[in-house]
């Protein structure tokens, strides 16, 4: 079976700590803005407890899980002779 496709965490901790640290902050002296912050930070992390248990399904079905950074995924065909090299610099030929 195909794999999952999930946001990586990191997704989340970005968001939440750009909230947290500064959002939160900026919005601290208008109560209404500041309650829509706390808001928005309670959904995110609502959303990734809800990603959490989703990733407990998949385990309990035997469902891969691959956590995905953006959402055009490069994928290099082994067969494919002008790939480049695993350090992304193409080589030097003499």
């Amino acid at each position: 079976m195909e794999p999952l496709p999930l946001p990586s965490y990191i997704h989340y901790e970005l968001l939440l700590q750009l909230l947290e640290r500064q959002t939160s902050f900026a919005a601290n002296q208008q109560p209404v803005l500041r309650e829509q912050v706390h808001q928005l930070i309670a959904t995110l992390r609502k959303a990734l407890a809800q990603q959490k248990q989703i990733e407990q399904s998949c385990q309990r079905v035997n469902v891969p899980v691959e956590y995905r950074w953006a959402l055009n995924s490069i994928k290099v065909e082994p067969e494919n002779s002008e790939a480049l090299p695993l350090n992304n610099k193409p080589e030097l030929r003499s």
